[in-house]
C-alpha cells in the first residue's frame, strides 16, 4: 500500500507525524530513529521572544496519562531559525512551525518571521493561549477570537499553509473548527490538552506548581477520537489527529474516523523511538486488515 498522504499543499511519506512539545526541536530524536522517514516534524512551540516558562514542578503523572504545566518554555523563533532549523532534514521531511503569541498581532509578526525560511513547511497556530488584551481568555474558547488569529496568521504566511491546532476545552468544538476555516485555515488539528489537575492528599498541595496543567496521553484519546470525528463532519479542510496515540491500531482508528494524518504526542516520553515505530508497524497492519488505500479507508467509520 501507498503510506503517502497530502493536505493543505504538503506531501508526507506517510501518516505519522510529531506533536509539538514532545519532541523538542527535532535535534534531540535523533539518536533514537531516522528523522527523514517520519511523515513529518512538528517542533516545539516558538514565541517571538525566548520564554522560562512555568516554576517547577511542570510535569505529574497520571493514571494512563499526564498533565504538564511547561509554559511554553522554549529558545524563541530566531535562535530556533539559526541553530536547529540546519540541523533538521527539512528538504526531505516537512518541518511545521507551532506558533505561541499573546495577541493577534504577535501572532502575525511571528508567522511572517517564520514563512520567510525556507527550511519551514507549514504552520501550526496554538490557539490555546490566553489573549492578554481581552482579560485573558483563551483565544481557543472563542470562536470570534480564534478567527482573528487565524486571519492574523494567514494574512502573513505568504503562501505556507497555516494549520489550527484547537483546544477540547470548549462547549461545541465543531463550531470553533467552521469558525477558522472561515477564517482561512487550510488545515486544523485536534485535540490540544485537556484542563486537569492533581493534588496529593498527604501534604495538601497541588502536584503543579501551576495548580492547573494539560491532561494527555491515553486517557484523553476517547474524547480526541470523538472531537475529531465531530469536527471532519463539521468541515471540508483536512483535519490530523492527536490525542493518545500509542499504536499503529489507534493511528487507524484515528484515520477511520476521518482524520488525514496524526501526531504522536506523550507516548514518544514513554518510548522515544516510537514514531518511528509506527512507521515500521502500519504498513503489515493495514495489510491484515486489508486497508489498501487511504482515500477508501478515511471516515469509513459505519456508525
Amino acid at each position: 500500500m501507498d503510506m503517502t498522504v497530502s493536505f493543505a499543499g504538503l506531501t508526507l511519506d506517510n501518516p505519522i507525524m510529531t506533536a509539538s512539545g514532545t519532541f523538542g526541536y527535532g535535534v534531540e530524536y535523533m539518536r533514537f530513529g531516522d528523522l527523514e522517514r517520519l511523515g513529518a516534524l512538528v517542533v516545539k512551540g516558538l514565541s517571538l521572544a525566548p520564554r522560562r516558562g512555568n516554576p517547577m514542578p511542570r510535569i505529574a503523572e497520571t493514571p494512563a496519562g499526564m498533565l504538564n504545566a511547561i509554559g511554553l518554555q522554549n529558545i524563541g523563533a530566531r535562535e530556533f531559525v539559526e541553530k536547529r532549523l540546519p540541523s533538521l532534514p527539512w528538504s526531505r521531511t516537512p518541518v511545521i512551525a507551532n506558533l505561541y503569541a499573546c495577541a493577534a498581532e504577535e501572532f502575525g509578526d511571528l508567522a511572517a518571521y517564520l514563512a520567510e525560511q525556507p527550511g519551514v513547511a507549514a504552520l501550526e497556530v496554538n490557539i490555546s493561549c490566553p489573549n492578554v488584551s481581552e482579560g485573558g481568555i483563551l483565544f481557543g474558547q472563542d470562536p470570534r477570537l480564534a478567527a482573528r488569529v487565524t486571519e492574523a496568521v494567514k494574512r502573513r504566511a505568504g503562501a505556507k499553509p497555516v494549520m489550527v491546532k484547537l483546544t477540547p476545552n470548549v462547549t461545541d468544538i465543531a463550531d470553533m473548527a467552521r469558525a477558522v476555516q472561515d477564517a482561512g485555515a487550510d488545515a486544523l488539528s485536534l485535540i490540544n490538552t485537556l484542563s486537569g489537575m492533581a493534588v496529593d492528599a498527604r501534604t495538601r498541595r497541588p502536584r503543579l506548581a501551576n495548580v492547573i496543567g494539560g491532561l494527555s496521553g491515553p486517557a484523553i484519546k476517547p474524547v480526541a477520537l470523538r472531537c475529531v470525528w465531530q469536527v471532519c463532519r463539521a468541515v471540508s479542510i483536512p483535519v490530523i489527529g492527536i490525542g493518545g496515540i500509542a499504536s499503529a491500531e489507534d493511528v487507524l482508528e484515528f484515520i477511520l474516523v476521518g482524520a488525514t494524518a496524526v501526531q504522536v504526542g506523550t507516548a514518544n516520553f514513554i518510548r522515544p523511538d516510537l514514531a518511528f515505530r509506527l512507521v515500521d508497524e502500519l504498513p503489515a497492519l493495514c495489510a491484515a486488515l486489508g486497508v489498501d488505500s487511504w482515500d477508501t479507508y478515511r471516515g469509513s467509520l459505519k456508525a
